[in-house]
């Protein structure tokens, strides 16, 4: 039997819950990069629907002219074609030499170079991105493994405030798995499959639900969301890392000469008789659990890693006071002003005549009506018989221009205010004012045009540090003896797994 932890998943939820503005937020910034621009809801007569539906039923065609994603492909256009490569360095040789060609073996099996291209892509919609470091056996081999997480199924501490995320108190992920793969995670014989086909029989699952939250004081309906899978032949599971004190005293080592933490209840601690070499404090501790949504406690413990941490990475932008604001919404309004006057533009021109053709009545013949002449002026080489007697006067074609009420010299404002806000001006898009401009000024204007880039791609490149530093360390601990022994001698395998590497980007333009 699986014990039960019903409290952690509520938490789960209440921080899950807290990101629910950022969430809607990002779906709607991802609509307008890939083109659903007119989805935003309207209230019309006490009726709720989207903006293109009111716009059809007025008669009119939502146009879309999509420049948000445009920008975008420039500022990854940017960070492919600046980005260098990240080289490790301890001081030795052969460590660093092994170090960073397990990198590199790492990042070919990866794709990293793309991997990073999609985490910026997401972290210029959303302003977060999350990615997730591990080492084990995946796809016939054992190595080190990097996997984007999508925002929309992470969990976080909703009370972080430190825009380096060192003050989250839990993480997590939703996974929503085939049946056989959560055997093959947390089954070790064939009653633990019995146990895992009970709980996640799909035959009263919305009753067992309800049953197991009655006393929680949370509405079965408000979980509704977190609880259920994407699809129901599939199952959700709950992985989440949070952090513990536990206490303990900091001892000083005479032997080695060096402060060490041990818990309370070392044997080693107890053997420090002077109270001068030990002071009591408390150390955090990253503990791991995986859980069903009925509360059962499929795995737990304590990290696995020698970095002492969690398998996350992740990165919100600019994080000023908790808050998320992504390069994307910032030109949200701009797009939307542009797409107005666009339309606009297709009404008045749809609305002017245009080839109108003024037929007088007086000068149709008897036996042929007003469709016979519309048909024949319509054929080529038609021929329209026209009675002139008694002053008519002939059918005349009249064709009119749109009156220019200042939509071009608008749209050229909005196109100007997409440049300045977002910060990707003509130059980075390799255009130039005019032919004569020198190569020199326009070195300087393509230099100052990236500085506006540089916080955004810089706090990327941050992350992108901090999930290294998290494969190096998972390298040094776990990588196989007869891996190392590709590069190695025996006696310097303990100094590589010992070593302190350090991070430098080089190569960057």
């Amino acid at each position: 039997m699986y014990r039960k932890d019903l409290k952690m998943v509520t938490d789960a939820f209440r921080h899950w819950s807290g990101m629910m503005e950022f969430r809607r937020n990002r779906a709607r910034c991802k609509r307008y990069c890939y083109g659903d621009q007119w989805g935003d809801p309207v209230m019309v007569d006490g009726h709720r629907m989207r903006e293109e539906h009111y716009i059809r039923s007025q008669g009119s065609e939502p146009l879309k002219n999509n420049l948000i994603r445009r920008l975008v492909k420039q500022v990854l256009g940017l960070y492919r074609s600046e980005s260098g490569t990240w080289r490790a360095d301890c001081g030795s040789k052969k460590a660093t030499q092994t170090m960073n060609a397990l990198l590199q073996r790492a990042g070919d099996t990866n794709c990293m170079d793309e991997l990073g291209a999609r985490a910026l892509e997401e972290f210029l919609i959303s302003g977060f991105v999350v990615q997730r470091k591990t080492f084990g056996w995946r796809q016939g081999r054992c190595g080190s493994w990097t996997d984007n997480v999508s925002p929309d199924s992470f969990i976080i501490d909703a009370r972080m405030a430190d825009c380096r995320g060192w003050d989250a108190e839990l993480v997590g992920e939703i996974h929503d798995l085939r049946f056989d793969a959560v055997c093959q995670e947390f089954a070790r014989d064939a009653a633990d499959v019995k146990l895992l086909a009970d709980i996640y029989d799909i035959g009263d699952y919305d009753s067992r639900l309800h049953r197991a939250y009655a006393d929680f004081g949370i509405p079965f309906h408000r979980m509704d969301d977190f609880l259920r899978p994407s699809a129901a032949d599939l199952c959700r599971v709950y992985e989440l890392w949070y952090r513990r004190r536990t206490p303990g005293y900091i001892c000083h080592d005479r032997v080695a000469g060096r402060l060490s933490w041990l818990p309370a209840a070392s044997p080693a601690v107890l053997a420090t008789p002077m109270e001068g070499e030990r002071v009591w404090t408390t150390a955090e501790e990253w503990r791991y659990c995986y859980l069903s949504p009925f509360g059962d406690v499929l795995a737990e413990g304590v990290t696995p890693y020698a970095h002492g941490s969690h398998p996350y990475v992740f990165k919100a932008y600019p994080f000023i006071d908790g808050e998320i604001h992504s390069f994307v919404a910032d030109v949200i309004d701009q797009q939307r002003y542009t797409n107005r006057l666009i339309t606009l533009y297709d009404w008045v021109m749809r609305s002017s005549a245009k080839g109108v053709l003024l037929v007088p009545e007086e000068c149709i013949p008897e036996g042929y009506s007003i469709e016979d002449v519309a048909a024949d002026w319509a054929r080529f080489n038609g021929v329209i018989p026209v009675k002139t007697r008694n002053g008519a006067q002939l059918p005349q074609q009249v064709s009119a221009n749109a009156v220019n009420i200042g939509i071009h010299e608008l749209l050229q404002t909005q196109l100007y205010f997409m440049e300045d806000i977002s910060g990707v001006t003509g130059a980075l898009q390799g255009k130039t004012d005019n032919a004569r401009t020198s190569g020199t000024l326009y070195e300087q204007q393509t230099h100052n045009a990236t500085l506006s880039q540089l916080d955004l791609l810089d706090s990327f490149r941050h992350f992108i540090k901090d999930g290294l530093d998290k494969e190096v360390s998972n390298i040094q601990q776990m990588v196989p003896l007869e891996t190392i022994r590709e590069f190695l001698e025996e006696g310097e395998i303990e100094a590589f797994r010992t070593a302190d590497f350090s991070l430098q980007q080089v190569g960057v333009k």
